[in-house]
């Protein structure tokens, strides 16, 4: 009996996207190109896992992730789950309401020709970072961020794009409570009550926050962004300065590059994983080199050999 031809493409759709007309144009424009690229739609959590499995079962070379951060996280995951060689190829529909990730590629963000960059680019070999069970390509969050991020209701999300997060921000500043944590690298350690602590792959989160402005994706390090609490309004003047200016050792910012990175807290500290929300104690990030392979623009940021 003669098996089907594996399919070039798939694309594994966020099930709250699937009826949008201009998806749907997207996937027959690519189609009607001549492209073999066929859907799977996602019900529930840990859809996309199983469905990055079964298409590496069928041999498919190049995996689509087609919805916002949360969704690419988990097909990140799914990748990261099979054993190298085993890897579909990556490209990123972006159709949440942030796109962080997306946007820090400079990848398009309407449908169409974000589809056809996800198919015909070239791809990268770019780093993924585990942190415990989990993986994120992008950024991980703690503190006021990931608050902000997890808290924001979905319907003010769908309303103001990643403007609702700045407007959440500014409503629960004042009642932040800091985490007092200890940060261990390489050979130097800190322990400081905590506003903000970002572990980026990526550059950006938080609905366009750029908070690892110098991050490379295939560089093989972590950039980390410290930002310590503080407790009146001229402090946070200077805070904001600093966030500004991103000092290696400021009052209040500190930045720091390592491959690796462990964090203890004595409570369950807030964490928000490429959109996943997560609360933990303690965690280590550890990077694996080049471990997918992304489409993206040869001339994006992102990677160690441009910009």
């Amino acid at each position: 009996m003669v098996q089907p031809e594996a399919p070039q493409a798939r694309l594994i759709l966020n099930g709250k996207s699937a009826q949008i007309p201009d998806v749907r144009d997207a996937v027959q424009a690519m189609r009607d190109q001549g492209h073999s690229l066929d859907v799977r739609v996602t019900w529930e959590a840990g859809d996309a896992l199983r469905l990055v499995h079964e298409a590496a079962e069928a041999g498919v070379s190049r995996l689509v992730a087609g919805g916002g951060d949360g969704t690419v996280n988990e097909v990140v995951a799914g990748l990261m789950a099979l054993e190298a060689p085993r890897r579909p190829m990556l490209g990123i529909l972006p159709l949440g309401s942030a796109n962080d990730f997306a946007n820090g590629l400079g990848l398009p963000l309407e449908p169409e020709p974000a589809l056809s960059l996800a198919l015909t680019s070239r791809c990268h070999g770019v780093d993924v970072a585990r942190l415990g069970e989990d993986c994120f390509i992008n950024m991980a969050t703690g503190g006021f961020g990931a608050e902000v991020t997890t808290s924001t209701p979905l319907a003010l999300k769908r309303l103001l794009g990643g403007g609702a997060y700045s407007l959440m921000g500014m409503l629960k500043a004042w009642h932040y409570q800091p985490y007092q944590g200890r940060l261990e690298w390489a050979d130097e350690s800190l322990e400081t009550p905590l506003f903000l602590l970002a572990t980026g792959n990526g550059r950006q989160a938080g609905g366009g926050q750029c908070l690892a402005p110098g991050a490379k994706l295939d560089d093989g390090l972590l950039d980390v962004l410290v930002v310590r609490h503080f407790a009146s309004l001229s402090e946070m003047r200077q805070l904001l300065h600093e966030i500004e200016q991103l000092p290696r050792d400021g009052e209040f910012v500190r930045t720091i590059r390592t491959p690796d990175l462990t964090f203890t807290s004595r409570d369950a500290f807030p964490l928000n994983l490429d959109g996943e929300p997560r609360h933990l104690r303690r965690f280590e990030v550890t990077l694996e080199s080049r471990a997918v392979k992304l489409a993206m623009p040869d001339s994006s940021d992102l990677l160690a050999g441009a910009g």
